[in-house]
């Protein structure tokens, strides 16, 4: 009886994927031959919605529904400081913040899946499991917002050591002779990084007929660093008030070069205290151990040794 069961179930198994596979294989041969059409005009829904690939048949209704699940949940106020976040990491488009909710509520999700994994899977308990669990509790739920903001310091500290290398070369450019546009056109073609691309996209900006002065405080609002925000407002002060130009890149210059050296010396002087850490916690106890271990078991040799001839 047993083995009569098991034989039904297989043949029962057998035939369901031998109806999906056909099922699918009548597809993809109609989307095959559909694609191979010219100028072919699709009137069916059906066989339009064949036409495109499984990833943007299943992928974006579950994206979506991620993105609305995020969208009702979250607090209020969290979408907009999470666009951004990542506006200043340079992924500000509406693509990117519904990727970043949809993986917010997979995280969530994933709480008590990994609790499970945890107590069940893993077979922890006690103090081990609960350390565990808590572990993967605050590495869920801030874990995303952690990288975000990790990305966001590294951009930021890259685009302030750039900046004064980039004023020197346009304050160049604008005494030799060119035009503010023109210079600073130049000068990002000759030095790659995050702060060009901000540039060429302001720069894309004023040719499309967007003005200099909300071109440029565009800027300030991608990059949010104090360095840049200074080198617009002097920017558009001198738009404002008719001062040179080429005065004020060099003073910019000048002052930006002084900023970076001052940045490089406050994270050298926090080095000696973060390194206590390591040290405290890694290289003393080692060290206690290779100092005083020898004397330790000389000691406790000595007293057993007095004790047994007392």
């Amino acid at each position: 009886m047993p083995l009569f069961i098991a034989i039904t179930a297989f043949v029962g198994i057998a035939m369901l994927v031998f109806v999906l596979a056909d099922h699918y294989q009548e597809r993809a041969t109609v989307r095959a031959s559909l694609r191979q059409l010219n100028q072919y005009e699709v009137a069916n829904v059906r066989d339009r919605q064949l036409l495109e690939s499984i990833g943007s048949r299943v992928g974006a209704p579950l994206l979506q529904g991620l993105v609305e699940v995020g969208r009702r949940f979250t607090p209020l106020g969290y979408v907009e400081k999470t666009k951004k976040k990542l506006t200043i990491t340079g992924q500000g488009r509406p693509s990117d913040v519904d990727r970043f909710l949809a993986i917010r509520v997979c995280t969530i999700v994933a709480i008590p899946l990994g609790l499970i994994l945890v107590f069940f899977g893993l077979h922890l308990h006690g103090k081990e499991g609960l350390a565990v669990a808590l572990l993967l509790i605050v590495g869920l739920i801030l874990g995303p917002d952690a990288v975000i903001n990790r990305r966001m310091e590294e951009r930021k500290l890259k685009i302030r050591r750039q900046l004064p290398d980039i004023l020197d070369l346009l304050t160049i450019s604008v005494e030799a002779g060119l035009g503010f546009e023109q210079a600073l056109d130049r000068t990002v073609s000759n030095v790659p990084g995050y702060l060009s691309d901000e540039f060429v996209r302001m720069l894309g900006e004023v040719r499309a007929g967007a003005s200099r002065a909300d071109a440029m405080r565009a800027i300030d609002d991608r990059t949010d660093v104090p360095e840049v925000r200074s080198f617009v407002l002097a920017i558009l002060q001198a738009d404002t008030f008719g001062v040179s130009i080429g005065k004020i890149l060099r003073a910019q210059a000048d002052e930006m070069r002084v900023k970076r050296r001052q940045l490089a010396q406050e994270r050298a002087q926090k080095a000696p205290v973060k390194m206590l850490i390591p040290m405290i916690s890694c290289i003393f106890p080692a060290l206690f151990v290779v100092i005083l271990g020898p004397a330790t078991i000389q000691l406790l040799h000595n007293f057993k040794h007095g004790i047994g001839h007392s």
